[in-house]
């Protein structure tokens, strides 16, 4: 069993982001469909529900909630390609680093995961770039 978890430690991050991802698409969900039941009270009572309520509605059940996404200087949930950037490009660094040094002797694999990184440091640089701050598309 310590052989198979040496073997397949990484293992863990991919599933934890598979069950952080089921878990938040479950809360909105069930935000969705409390949405519904309070504007069906409205609607019961012969009531207009506010705009506020009818906003929660046009957003799709699996979007990203707010609170992971960044602020652009204007307070507006904003697209977080220049954290990607940074973030990428700093890894790739790191990574191209321990390649270099041929930390535990893993040089070549540490040479593959800087590669991969700093494809996707480009790809989040053509990103931000494209979309020049003006923060999400609708």
């Amino acid at each position: 069993m310590e052989d198979l978890f040496r073997s397949y430690w990484w293992l863990i991050f991919p599933l934890g982001w598979f069950v952080a991802s089921g878990f938040s698409s479950l809360l909105n969900y069930r935000r969705q469909k409390d949405t519904l039941k309070l504007i069906q009270t409205y609607a019961e009572k012969g009531q207009e529900p506010p705009a506020a309520l009818l906003k929660v509605l046009d957003r799709p059940i699996d979007a990203d909630d707010d609170s992971w996404q960044t602020r652009n200087q204007a307070g507006r949930p904003g697209d977080g390609s220049w954290f990607s950037v940074v973030l990428f490009g700093v890894m790739a660094a790191g990574f191209a680093y321990a390649s270099w040094s041929d930390i535990y002797g893993a040089g070549e694999a540490f040479l593959i995961v800087s590669f991969v990184l700093g494809a996707l440091c480009l790809a989040s640089l053509v990103s931000a770039l494209r979309s020049g701050g003006r923060g999400p598309r609708a």
